[in-house]
């Protein structure tokens, strides 16, 4: 596994992915299936990053890559479970989850986008939001 640190093109987000090379990751990024988490943006770049230090000759790495690979994949499958009971808002999320906090709309399991900073909003008003571990594709753009 190889750790990149990566900046979108649209806003200049930067964000960690894995891969399992470095051809991995450009074979991806070549056919659009790397984008950022924050504004789905498909323009995405490596961003300057601190090398990786090894750990001492004494210390074991806290997880093998099996494991973190592992762990990563039932994220992404509880993640999918959760959206398939979800209904999508798209942009919006804010309004939605607002209304049904305040019981004008339907109680009811939502997900869309929100900027980091309209999300912090909505949890100082008390409503209970927070952000996926893995980017969606919106039902209407999917393959």
């Amino acid at each position: 596994m190889i750790i990149f640190d990566l900046r979108c093109a649209a806003q200049g987000h930067v964000f960690e992915a894995w891969f399992g090379s470095s051809e991995d990751y450009e074979a991806q990024r070549a056919r659009g299936l790397v984008a950022c988490p924050v504004c789905g943006a498909a323009e995405v770049e490596k961003a300057p990053m601190a090398p990786s230090v090894g750990a001492k000759g004494n210390r074991a790495a806290c997880l093998p890559p099996e494991a973190v690979k592992a762990a990563l994949a039932g994220m992404a499958e509880a993640q999918k479970r959760l959206l398939e009971k979800s209904e999508h808002v798209g942009d919006r999320f804010p309004d939605e989850a607002r209304a049904i906090h305040l019981g004008e709309a339907e109680a009811r399991a939502i997900h869309g986008s929100a900027t980091p900073a309209v999300a912090e909003g909505l949890r100082e008003e008390g409503i209970p939001v927070a952000p996926l571990p893995f980017p969606v594709t919106p039902p209407g753009e999917q393959n």
